[in-house]
């Protein structure tokens, strides 16, 4: 049976819109508690601006952490740019809600994972389990960047920032409950 509706595409534009609102949040009000996010991206996708020694670093997907350190975080309906230190040198980068691949908070073990979705049957919008792309920690920044750098003119709203091009996973049931991931492959006719 063809899916003239396209439950997958509104599937994974409603989860873009959980990623767009808790951003939206961040930008307003800050962090609250211990939530910090990983924020993995395709590079290559159409209208993600970051510089090129970045593009160069991470040619395909990189991740970003916004923790301690990050400022101007401004969120559009269709993107959010944000500015972040790598190395000590500062950067602004422009990413597309297309172009991210996967949001997870650590605090909560909270993840969706997106893939590309075409016409193909075989390419769905399916949000996975982001624990097998988990740190096992969260990378210590660099001394020179350790200060704390406002996000916005509350000194609540502060996160650091730190790239990885892929984490490592991090063990199975880690947490309080455990990972609450929410899966389409469950709703699907198979």
């Amino acid at each position: 049976m063809v899916d003239h509706i396209r439950y997958d595409l509104l599937t994974q534009q409603a989860l873009r819109g959980v990623v767009r609102s808790v951003l939206t949040e961040a930008a307003k009000k800050g962090l609250p508690g211990e939530h910090h996010f990983y924020i993995a991206f395709d590079t290559q996708a159409e209208g993600v601006r970051i510089p090129d020694r970045l593009r160069a670093q991470y040619p395909e997907q990189m991740t970003i952490i916004l923790q301690h350190q990050f400022w101007d975080l401004k969120v559009t309906d269709v993107e959010f740019e944000v500015g972040l230190s790598f190395g000590g040198i500062p950067a602004k980068l422009t990413i597309p809600f297309e172009a991210v691949k996967g949001f997870f908070d650590p605090s909560v073990q909270f993840g969706l994972q997106f893939e590309e979705v075409g016409d193909d049957e075989a390419q769905r919008a399916a949000p996975a389990n982001m624990q097998d792309k988990l740190p096992d920690r969260v990378p210590e920044a660099p001394a020179e960047t350790k200060k704390r750098v406002p996000a916005t003119p509350k000194p609540a709203a502060e996160a650091p920032a730190a790239a990885t091009p892929e984490p490592k996973p991090e063990s199975p049931g880690a947490g309080a409950g455990g990972a609450e991931v929410v899966r389409l492959d469950r709703f699907r006719k198979k």
